[in-house]
This record gives structure tokens, C-alpha cells and sequence, in this order.
């Protein structure tokens, strides 16, 4: 494990010695990446960026700048999902002697001694329970929403804001941010690469709380991401609306059925999500253009959720 202080953002942090992280890309933006790299890459032992088969020719170039600030990069040939990179990233960390894993998206850039600050509470958390990860409260960088982290509930969950100093047990945390205690990913087991995509945290994280461990977001470790493809405003919902693509609906639509099959799913997300899947799938088809490529993708997905398929989405549903 190479923990030597390396050159961006996060400069003045102390790197953690015993934690790995992962950055997992598909197309990137590649400035953005850039500061994404940046802002972690001196606050671990080692960082890996995993890209899942990105087509453009500048992420040669882009490479190479990567590897000049001390990332180890890892180039699929072909695109195996956000679960599968992240399980590679796990087996090296394990390999390699790390305790800790950090999971990170490609848009998710770190605030200085986010790292540490996750690790401290997770740390002290383990001392008097079993703890399994914990993650960063984040803010929306398109609008500044700062996001809360959720228990479910029963018919609506229970949104907690949190504060400084405070450490909220919730039900699931998302992916990027997250930092995993290897250990307990030997007990509950690695991501479903399956799911392919959406729902890879969900499925986690339920997995995990069925096993007895416990999760909490850690208001004072904070984060820049963003969640969906674009945000509509909204003076309904605060922060506005997030849009995906239409394929990204596929996978929800179908990762939730997969999901509600599940033992380890609690009965009680299952009850509230289902209306909220039908008045998702209504309403998009209503108001999102283009409505016959939404439609298609959405009812693709429903129908492949029933019949339990998982892998990439089928090739006729992928756009040209």
C-alpha cells in the first residue's frame, strides 16, 4: 500500500494508509473526473479508477494525466456494470492488505478529509456495534440541495437532515461515498453485478441489515455529486425533479421487481415503493419526451423484472 502524499485538492489531508477507493467511470466527463480524481487521490492509500469501455479517444491523453497523479488504472474491454467494477476493486483491496474499500462515482468529488472523517466514525461506531459502512451526507452540485439520508418507513420514509457532530443510523446509503469495512463484505457478500447498475447499493445495503449490520451517514463528512442525468425545478419539490435517461429507466423498473423476490428486502420498502414505481412509470410516460422511447424502456424493464432477468439490458434495448 503506497501512502505518500500526493499533489490536488485534498493535499492537506493525511492520506489513510488502509483504504482503497474506487472511482468507477462510463463516459465521463472528463474535467469533472479530473477533480473527482483529484479531490480523493491524497486522501488514501491507493486509488483506482475502474472505466467501464469509455469510446472516447481523449481518454487516452486523459489516462495518462491520471496516472501521472498517482491513480492506478484498471480498463475493461467491454462495459461490466457498476457492481462487477466494484467487486474487482473489493478483491484487490483484500489482495492487497487494505481494511477499508471507498466506493466513489465519477461525479462525485470529495471534500477535504472526507476520508478521514468516514473512517473516524466508523472506527469508533464498530467499537460498541456491528457497523458495516457509513457514508457522507452529499450536496446536489446543479441547485445546492443538501440531501438527507433515509429510514423507511411505512407509507412514507422519514427523511433525516442531520447536523454537525451527528451520525444518523439509516436504512441504505448510496454508493458513491460509501465506505465499506472489508471484513463485513466478507460476511454479507459482494455487490449483485446482476443488477448491472441501478439498485446495486440498494441491494447492499438491505443485504447487510438482514445480516444483523448496522448504517450511518456521517454529517460532518461531506460530498459534491449528483444523482440522475438532469434536474428539472420544481416548485412542488424541493431541489426539482431528477430525470434519467431513458435506458437508466430500464433498470429501475426491473431492478425493483428483482428486488421485492428478495428475502432481504424489508417488506416495508416493498409497500411504499410500489406505488411510487406506478406513479413513476404514469407520469413519465405523460410528461417526459421522448414519451414512446420512455414508454418502451419502462414496460421492457417491468416485463424482464418478471421474468427475473438480470445482466446488461438486451441489445434491442440499448440506443443506437
Amino acid at each position: 500500500m503506497n501512502a505518500t502524499r500526493r499533489c490536488g485538492d485534498a493535499a492537506a489531508a493525511v492520506p489513510e494508509p488502509d483504504v482503497c477507493a474506487v472511482v468507477v467511470s462510463y463516459r465521463p466527463d472528463l474535467a469533472l473526473l479530473r477533480e473527482v480524481l483529484t479531490s480523493v487521490v491524497g486522501q488514501v492509500g491507493e486509488l483506482l479508477l475502474f472505466d467501464n469501455a469509455t469510446p472516447d479517444p481523449a481518454f487516452e491523453a486523459f489516462a495518462s494525466d491520471a496516472h501521472a497523479l498517482g491513480v492506478s488504472l484498471v480498463r475493461s474491454k467491454r462495459n461490466v456494470g457498476l457492481g462487477a467494477a466494484m467487486n474487482h476493486a473489493a478483491v484487490h483491496a483484500r489482495q492487497a492488505g487494505f481494511s477499508y474499500l471507498l466506493l466513489l462515482d465519477q461525479d462525485s468529488r470529495a471534500d477535504a478529509h472526507m476520508v478521514a472523517t468516514l473512517k473516524t466514525a466508523l472506527e469508533e461506531l464498530q467499537r460498541t456495534q456491528r457497523v458495516a459502512a457509513v457514508g457522507p451526507q452529499f450536496q446536489d452540485r446543479r441547485n445546492g440541495h443538501v440531501a438527507p439520508f433515509v429510514r423507511v418507513g411505512f407509507p412514507f420514509s422519514h427523511k433525516v437532515a442531520g447536523g454537525p457532530g451527528e451520525r444518523i443510523e439509516c436504512d441504505f446509503l448510496i454508493s458513491s461515498g460509501t465506505l465499506l469495512s472489508l471484513p463485513a463484505l466478507d460476511i454479507v457478500g459482494l455487490m449483485d453485478e446482476g443488477l448491472f447498475i441501478d439498485n446495486v447499493d440498494l441491494e447492499w445495503c438491505f443485504r447487510a441489515r438482514y445480516s444483523g449490520y448496522r448504517l450511518f451517514g456521517i454529517c460532518d463528512a461531506r460530498m459534491s455529486h449528483s444523482i440522475g442525468d438532469t434536474l428539472h425545478p420544481s416548485h412542488w419539490r424541493r431541489g426539482g425533479f431528477i430525470v434519467h435517461k431513458p435506458l437508466r429507466l430500464y433498470y429501475i423498473m426491473r431492478n425493483r421487481l428483482l428486488l421485492y423476490r428478495r428475502k432481504e428486502t424489508p417488506w416495508v420498502w416493498i409497500a411504499q415503493d410500489m406505488p411510487r414505481v406506478v406513479v413513476k412509470f404514469v407520469l413519465t410516460a405523460l410528461f417526459l419526451k421522448p414519451r414512446v422511447s420512455y414508454l418502451r424502456q419502462m414496460t421492457r424493464g417491468l416485463l424482464d423484472g418478471l421474468r427475473g432477468r438480470m445482466g446488461p439490458a438486451p441489445e434491442n434495448s440499448r440506443p443506437s
